[in-house]
């Protein structure tokens, strides 16, 4: 690794890309920042430009980007400032680019990290909802383009790190069985409200919804692990990153987050991957690899850990994690339907306008309501994504009345 690999961050303002940005500080004589791209936070990113100094700056909107501007107006920063998501994916396949960190939550990240596949960079993939969405459309351009491929997500990361050297080598041509893999173990806290009395949840507060006890997350994903749909869209990601079946895959609730993932062997043998839950060691992982660099992270105390616990998930306690299964054994348009209602429901629950047990009702009303049978060009995703948005925001309505 002797050339300094040039960057690009999707989502640099939201705990993923700070993260990342931590992991480069830390190895700045291997990573260098070309471009960091944002939504409206425009004086994070200016906080960020001056300490990074990257050769570009996107932000979502035309007055996000002036807002950047403006902060940076009066500081010998050089950065040039973009905006929209045309800039996003032209900076992605931009000629210089080494890796993409696609950390942008959300539909959002789709076309821009379409954009740095189809240019075949390195591809840190913290955005499940792009392989949720556009799965075997998304793989195959992995393929086609020549790519690398590498899950940012903790489990997906714990998997990967896992699986023998020949499929991690693979980039998911490779079937799990032929290599003497049986299952897939993607494990899950079960979020702030694995022990509370079911019939109460309709009760829950954004407050109490967002306080994940194990990790600090942004406050969409913060609710997607309390209903446990994050684990349900993890579950469909798994099975495009490891090219298997939804049998292949069981998911375990593990309340202390140690464990990341498993993956377990025909002989018997089970290979766990375990730390301290902190994303800056998958994002070095993924960084480095097939090297293992410093990501600041320190090592488990064993003498520490009190209790490690496994169960079931209770589908009566998460039937949003049903629901994402369900999809991903009825295939693209149900899963890119399900990511899409979901966004549109934990909006609303964010916003005020439906109770917490809603967001199941919302994406199962949606998922039920919908046509689509035959989704598999982008321009196809994208519609089937955009219809589950308008039914899901007419569901909300009755919702609210």
């Amino acid at each position: 690794m002797s050339n300094t690999q040039q960057l690009v961050i999707l989502g640099a303002t939201g705990s993923i890309g700070l993260n990342t940005l931590d992991v480069v500080a830390r190895n700045s004589q291997l990573f260098s920042v070309f471009a960091l791209a944002a939504g409206q936070n425009a004086k994070k990113m200016a906080e960020l430009c001056i300490a990074h100094q990257p050769r570009y700056a996107v932000m979502a909107s035309p007055s996000a980007a002036q807002q950047l501007s403006a902060h940076l107006a009066n500081t010998d920063c050089k950065t040039q400032v973009m905006h929209g998501e045309h800039a996003m994916s032209e900076l992605c396949a931009h000629a210089d680019v080494d890796a993409v960190m696609s950390a942008i939550v959300g539909a959002a990240g789709l076309l821009p990290t379409l954009s740095a596949v189809e240019a075949g960079k390195k591809v840190l993939l913290a955005n499940k909802e792009s392989l949720v969405m556009s799965g075997q459309l998304f793989i195959d351009k992995v393929k086609q383009h020549n790519a690398t491929l590498l899950p940012i997500d903790s489990e997906h990361n714990a998997i990967f790190q896992c699986l023998p050297p020949a499929l991690q080598h693979a980039q998911n041509n490779q079937q799990l069985h032929r290599h003497g893999v049986s299952k897939i173990l993607l494990t899950g806290s079960g979020g702030p409200f694995l022990n509370r009395d079911i019939d109460t949840l309709k009760d829950v507060t954004i407050s109490e919804a967002v306080a994940h006890p194990n990790w600090s997350m942004g406050q969409k994903i913060s609710v997607d692990s309390a209903t446990m749909m994050n684990k349900g869209l993890e579950f469909i990601e798994a099975k495009w990153l490891f090219n298997c079946d939804a049998d292949d895959i069981d998911v375990v609730i593990h309340p202390q987050s140690i464990i990341h993932s498993m993956v377990q062997y025909h002989d018997g043998s089970i290979l766990a991957q375990m730390g301290n839950p902190d994303m800056r060691t998958p994002i070095a992982h993924a960084l480095a690899y097939p090297e293992r660099i410093n990501a600041g992270v320190k090592a488990l105390n064993f003498s520490d850990i009190v209790d490690f616990s496994f169960t079931k998930p209770d589908f009566n306690r998460y039937p949003n994690l049903q629901l994402a299964i369900a999809a991903c054994r009825a295939g693209q348009g149900a899963t890119t339907t399900v990511n899409a209602a979901n966004e549109v429901a934990v909006n609303a629950f964010l916003n005020a306008q439906i109770g917490f047990t809603d967001i199941h009702k919302i994406n199962a009303q949606t998922l039920d309501a919908a046509n689509y049978s035959n989704v598999q060009s982008l321009d196809e995703i994208l519609e089937c994504d955009r219809l589950a948005r308008l039914s899901a925001a007419q569901f909300i309505t009755k919702v609210t009345q």
